[in-house]
C-alpha cells in the first residue's frame, strides 16, 4: 500500500518556475509561464510511477470487468495470435493505402454484427474516433447541440467543425435540451426548413459524475421538434461498452435505442482491456468518415495485435463469459450503499456535508447503478480524504480542475468485477472513519489542526524541503 513518502511524490509542491529562467530562451520561458498558471491553481498533472502502490485494492483503475486484473483475456488474445502465426507485426500504411487487410475488415464485420448495426470503423483511440466524427460528420450549415459535460475530445473536435452553429445544454436536463433545439430550429432556417441538420452529441456514461443520460427522453425531444429526422444522435459509449446492455452491448443496447441512434462510439481501453475504438454505424457515415476524417485518412492502420486483442475481447463477449462479471459490478455497488448506509457517522456526515455521494440517491429503486461512483466532501479536503484511504490500503485518486468546473473537485471511485465485498466494507468504513475524525476537528475549532494522514505527508514534504 502507499506510504507517506510515496504520496509526497505523487503530490508534489509546485513552486513556479518561469522566474527562475530570466535571461533564457522566451521559448521555454513561455511555455513555464504557462505550466506556472497551473502550478499556481494546484492544477498542474504530473505522470505517477508505482501506481497503483503495490498490495493496495484498486478502486481507481478503468479496468471494469477485471479482465486485466485476472489475465482472462489473455488467453483468447494468444488464440488469436496462434491461428495466424504468419501475421505481420506492423500495418505498413494508412487503410487507404497499402494498411487494410481482410483480418481488420472481419472485425469490423464482427463489431456491426455484435453492436446489431451496419457498418463499423475501427480507430486507435476513442479520443481519436471523437474528433475525426466531430470534424468530418457535421456540415456546412448543419449544427451541434451537446451536453455541457461531454468528453474533452468532443470539445477538440468541435473547434474544427464546419458546423457554425455549436449550443450546449445543460448536463442530463431534458427541459434545458427543449429550450436549446428550438432555439437552433428558430434561428437557423435550413436546419427549419429540414435542409441542414443538427447533431445531439453526448456521453452514454459521465465519467466524473457516474451518472447516464436521459437518452429516451431526449430522443423523443428531438423526434417531437424534427419529425423529419433531421436530428440525429452521437452517443459515446466508452464507460458503458462491455459493461451495460446484452452481452456487454452497452447502454444505448440496454435501453433499447440502438436504431435510433445514428452513430455509436465505442472503445476498448477500459471494460475490453485492449486499446482503440470503433465507430458503429450507417454506411454513410463511415464512408463520410474513410473520406473526411484526416485523423482516419492520414494515420498508419492499426497493427495486428491490437485488432487481435480487440477480437478476443469481443469473443468474451459474445461467449458470455462475462455477463457475471457484468452481474458482479452491480452487487458490489449496491453492497457499498448498502454499507455506508448501515455505519452509524453516515447519516451525519451526509446531513453535514462532510461527503456526498450525488448518485447515491434512491438507489435501491434503480435498476441499474452505475460503476463510477464521486465522492464529494469540501474542496479544500478533497486530497485530505485521497490521502486517509491511500494509507489504509485503497487506491483512488482526486478529479480535479481542469478536468471538472472549478469547485466541483472530487474523488473518484470505480468499482470493478474483482473487487469483493469485504473490500468494499473496507472502503465505506474507511471513508466514514475519516468523516468523523474531520467533523471532529472542525468542532475543536482549531484551524492549525490536521487530519492525521494529511499530517504525514506534509511532515515528509516539509524534511525534503
Amino acid at each position: 500500500m502507499a506510504n507517506a513518502e510515496l504520496l509526497a511524490q505523487w503530490f508534489p509542491d509546485a513552486p513556479a518556475k518561469a522566474p527562475g529562467l530570466r535571461g533564457q530562451s522566451v521559448f521555454y520561458r513561455n511555455l513555464e509561464e504557462q505550466l506556472d498558471t497551473r502550478r499556481a491553481e494546484q492544477a498542474v498533472f504530473y505522470m505517477r510511477t508505482s501506481e497503483p502502490a503495490p498490495g493496495s485494492i484498486d478502486f481507481s483503475t478503468l479496468d471494469f470487468l477485471g479482465l486485466t486484473h485476472s489475465g482472462l483475456i489473455r488467453q483468447p488474445f494468444l488464440d488469436e495470435l496462434a491461428a495466424h502465426p504468419k501475421f505481420r507485426l506492423g500495418a505498413g500504411g494508412s487503410r487507404l493505402l497499402n494498411g487494410n487487410s481482410a483480418y481488420i475488415e472481419e472485425a469490423e464485420a464482427i463489431i456491426a454484427n455484435f453492436h446489431e448495426a451496419d457498418t463499423a470503423l475501427l480507430f486507435h483511440s476513442g479520443f481519436e474516433a471523437n474528433v475525426a466524427i466531430m470534424l468530418s460528420i457535421p456540415r456546412p450549415g448543419d449544427a451541434i447541440v451537446y451536453d455541457e459535460l461531454v468528453h474533452a475530445s468532443l470539445h477538440e473536435g468541435m473547434q474544427g467543425s464546419m458546423a457554425p452553429c455549436k449550443m450546449s445544454f445543460r448536463h442530463n436536463d431534458v427541459d434545458s435540451f427543449r429550450e436549446t433545439l428550438v432555439q437552433v430550429r428558430e434561428s437557423q432556417p435550413r436546419i427549419k426548413e429540414g435542409k441542414n441538420s443538427v447533431l445531439v452529441v453526448l456521453e452514454s456514461m459521465y465519467s466524473m459524475d457516474g451518472d447516464v443520460a436521459p437518452l429516451k427522453e431526449l430522443l423523443q425531444v428531438a423526434d417531437e421538434l424534427f419529425p423529419e429526422g433531421n436530428a440525429q444522435f452521437l452517443v459515446d459509449e466508452a464507460h458503458t461498452t462491455g459493461v451495460y446492455g446484452r452481452q456487454g452491448r452497452g447502454f444505448v443496447d440496454y435501453i433499447g435505442v440502438a436504431h435510433k441512434v445514428a452513430i455509436r462510439m465505442h472503445t476498448y481501453g477500459k471494460a475490453m482491456a485492449c486499446t482503440g475504438a470503433a465507430v458503429v454505424c450507417k454506411a454513410p457515415v463511415r464512408d463520410t468518415l474513410i473520406n473526411f476524417a484526416r485523423g482516419f485518412m492520414y494515420s498508419t492502420a492499426p497493427s495486428f495485435p491490437m485488432v487481435a486483442a480487440i477480437r478476443a475481447g469481443y469473443k468474451l463477449l459474445m461467449t458470455n463469459q462475462t455477463q457475471h462479471l457484468q452481474d458482479q459490478i452491480q452487487n458490489l455497488v449496491r453492497h457499498f450503499f448498502r454499507a455506508l448506509e448501515m455505519n452509524p457517522v453516515w447519516e451525519e456526515a451526509s446531513d453535514e456535508g462532510m461527503l456526498k455521494i450525488p448518485n447515491m440517491e434512491d438507489w435501491e429503486s434503480k435498476t441499474h447503478v452505475t460503476h463510477v461512483v464521486p465522492i464529494m466532501t469540501r474542496q479544500r479536503y478533497t486530497v485530505y480524504l485521497c490521502w486517509h484511504l491511500q494509507l489504509s490500503g485503497i487506491n483512488c485518486f482526486p478529479i480535479d480542475y481542469p478536468v471538472v468546473p472549478r469547485g466541483m473537485n472530487r474523488l473518484r471511485v470505480v468499482f470493478h468485477a474483482h473487487n469483493t465485498e469485504a473490500e468494499v466494507e473496507k472502503l465505506a468504513s474507511c471513508l466514514c472513519e475519516w468523516a468523523t475524525e474531520m467533523m471532529e476537528i472542525e468542532e475543536s475549532r482549531d484551524k492549525g489542526r490536521l487530519p492525521g494522514a494529511a499530517r504525514q505527508v506534509i511532515d515528509v514534504k516539509a524534511a525534503k524541503r
